[in-house]
């Protein structure tokens, strides 16, 4: 399987790119799965659900399942920083890519989203200079600084192109637990 990790601030064009990305890749024959960073308190279960109640009761873990689908809620009873790698660990190996979604100071080979400064989003320095991790940049316009020879800049708009890259550097992203 391949990883590779989409880091950029909230609102820069993660989840609308990975959007337009998954159907890309999947027209191209691959298994992807995401794995997702969320910064805040986040509930997947509704109030007054049966598995809300068990976990309100105190579960350590309850895992929903049907014919279609199934998810697992495992509480910590301390707050717990669990690293990418142990997350994949929990993730089905049988996909062809795993896009992870935040991470941003995560050791995976990562894409940098960088939007240009607009009159909704205030701009942000790059990430690149300071982080080995980053193998490419996916820009919305050109950069305020040039990229090194070894990093490539994508098109955030062109999730086409850009699963057609991630595809012919697949070794890059080979993923060794």
């Amino acid at each position: 399987m391949k990883v590779v990790a989409f880091a950029g601030l909230s609102g820069s064009g993660k989840t609308t790119l990975l959007e337009r990305l998954i159907p890309a890749m999947k027209q191209r024959g691959q298994r992807v799965s995401v794995l997702k960073h969320a910064h805040h308190k986040f509930d997947v279960d509704q109030p007054g659900k049966d598995s809300y109640r068990h976990r309100q009761a105190g579960a350590q873990e309850v895992m929903l399942a049907s014919d279609l689908r199934f998810a697992l809620m495992h509480e910590h009873t301390e707050p717990t920083a669990l690293t990418p790698q142990a997350l994949i660990a929990k993730m089905a190996p049988d996909v062809d890519w795993i896009l992870v979604e935040g991470f941003k100071d995560s050791t995976l080979p990562k894409i940098e989203i960088w939007r240009a400064p607009s009159a909704d989003w205030e701009g942000r320095p790059l990430r690149f200079p300071h982080d080995p991790w980053v193998v490419a940049v996916a820009a919305d316009s050109e950069l305020p600084q040039p990229l090194p020879a070894n990093l490539v800049l994508l098109d955030l708009n062109q999730a086409e192109s850009m699963a057609d890259w991630l595809l012919s550097q697949a070794s890059r992203f080979e993923y060794r637990a």
